[in-house]
């Protein structure tokens, strides 16, 4: 039985790719150098970390169901079909990966604040989204569904469609075909997608404070309370950071998709 050879690498490769990982673990690494670790626990067992903590889990885990939900049949379009006007669409979609989150932010309260374009009739119904624990899932699902879309579009591209023919000469239906075949194949790149989502939704802060606030228990999120306390606890601040890393770290080790080096 014959071995698979491998190709060799460059060897100028291994010193830029040592300061990339250098640049990215550094300062994550200093972080721990920065606080009491007999502190550590009280700090992030606080009241106000425990509530923004949760409310960044939950708004963080509806976001990303809202990101499958909406960002799955945009993927399937983008992919799938020819129309001439999808390369338009696809540079919208890809928008907040560029923006600053703070335009982001500023960009739905004007669609979404109660003098907003859409915002002030659903206020004359009642319906108000700025500065609600809505608009912080508004805000995260904004700024982490491009990672979805691109995910997927990516990984249906590469799947290419050869079994979905298969199945719809068959006589499947379109629903059935995308159901059965489709997704079950690129499922790993959805499950990848849905855990940048997650963890991009989970760190997300310009578009938030600014369309829904810093509203201790309704919306001050995670990052939310590691700003404010920036000025008035730095110990606090360090430690919540670090939790912060400790949940995404955890987050994406964990729902990483299978086959992932």
């Amino acid at each position: 039985m014959s071995r698979t050879r491998h190709v060799g690498l460059p060897r100028w490769v291994y010193l830029p790719a040592l300061l990339a990982g250098v640049l990215v673990v550094l300062p994550v690494a200093a972080l721990a150098t920065r606080i009491a670790w007999a502190d550590f626990p009280a700090l992030v067992t606080s009241d106000a970390a425990r509530s923004a903590l949760g409310l960044s889990l939950r708004t963080s885990a509806a976001s990303t169901g809202l990101c499958l939900v909406l960002g799955i049949p945009l993927a399937v379009v983008l992919a799938r079909s020819e129309a001439r006007w999808l390369g338009l669409v696809r540079s919208l979609v890809l928008l907040p990966l560029v923006l600053p989150p703070v335009v982001g932010g500023i960009a739905l309260l004007a669609a979404f604040g109660r003098k907003g374009l859409l915002g002030e009739q659903l206020d004359a119904w009642g319906v108000q989204i700025a500065f609600s624990t809505i608009a912080v899932v508004m805000a995260q699902t904004f700024v982490s569904l491009p990672f979805l879309v691109v995910s997927l579009e990516g990984a249906l591209r590469t799947a290419g469609e050869r079994y979905d023919v298969v199945a719809a000469s068959l006589g499947a239906a379109p629903t059935t075909v995308l159901r059965r075949v489709t997704l079950p194949l690129v499922l790993p790149g959805l499950a990848s997608g849905a855990v940048l989502a997650f963890a991009r939704s989970l760190g997300e802060f310009g578009a938030t404070v600014t369309f829904a606030g810093s509203l201790e228990g309704t919306t001050r999120t995670l990052p939310l309370l590691i700003y404010n306390l920036r000025a008035t606890d730095s110990d606090a601040a360090v430690a919540m950071s670090l939790l912060l890393v400790a949940v995404a770290i955890l987050v994406i080790g964990l729902v990483r998709p299978r086959g992932a080096s």
